[in-house]
């Protein structure tokens, strides 16, 4: 069976995304790491930090699903229907680039960055706005894909949490290659050494956990709602044919 024009569209542009996230996240780090050399910094240290970037980890999840997904869809866009693992990977993108957009855009847009650390715009744009609008987008009007059991909100969070756990051990080991500091955190809401101390990385973090069971739990929901509306109207077409 060959995939319908919808289907080829939303596998088009989950692959033109894919290309656009990697060539986004290759561009910034090859700016940094230019940036770096020149300076005289320390360039292992600078590449280990940049994927330290919760950003730059979802981006590149995001991409590594979204080429599975258009892929997958294309080949055996029946098939893709009914796969718990490709809903499941779609609904931790989605979820992750969702949370990357708001933290950004409501937290750190308005946050000068250190001299020689500036971000290039276009790529900046592509992973914390264009990338997560084309994600919500799938998950609300995308190929159909499995409904997710509740208990996916609990899979959805599991990243996250071993993200903050690795960047508050790793942080107070790591020499700020820009600043010089004897501390490296990637978000400045996860620097205790700030005003606010530990109080404030703690309700940051609880916070952010919140938000990532309310955007998963979302995800999931609207898998079942999706689904649920798709065999009302699959029930309604057959009744029509029989009568």
């Amino acid at each position: 069976m060959h995939p319908r024009p919808a289907v080829i569209t939303w596998s088009l542009l989950r692959l033109a995304t894919a290309v656009a996230i990697v060539a986004a996240v290759g561009v910034q780090l090859a700016v940094s790491v230019t940036r770096t050399a020149e300076s005289g910094g320390d360039v292992a240290t600078v590449v280990a930090n940049y994927f330290s970037f919760f950003t730059i980890l979802s981006n590149l999840i995001a991409a590594a699903v979204l080429a599975w997904a258009g892929v997958a869809t294309l080949t055996d866009p029946e098939g893709t229907r009914g796969s718990l693992r490709l809903s499941a990977a779609l609904a931790c993108a989605t979820t992750y680039m969702a949370i990357t957009g708001i933290v950004y855009n409501t937290l750190l847009r308005s946050i000068t960055l250190p001299q020689g650390s500036e971000p290039v715009p276009w790529s900046n744009e592509v992973m914390h706005t264009v990338a997560p609008i084309v994600l919500l987008l799938d998950l609300l009007l995308g190929t159909r894909r499995r409904a997710l059991p509740w208990r996916t909100v609990g899979v959805i969070l599991s990243f996250p949490l071993l993200w903050i756990v690795y960047t508050l051990i790793r942080g107070p080991l790591v020499t700020n290659a820009v600043t010089g500091e004897p501390f490296w955190y990637p978000y400045p809401f996860l620097n205790a050494n700030l005003p606010g101390g530990w109080a404030m990385v703690i309700a940051y973090i609880v916070g952010i956990a919140v938000a990532f069971i309310g955007v998963g739990a979302f995800c999931v929901w609207t898998t079942r709602r999706r689904a649920r509306d798709a065999r009302e109207a699959d029930a309604v077409v057959a009744t029509s044919v029989q009568q």
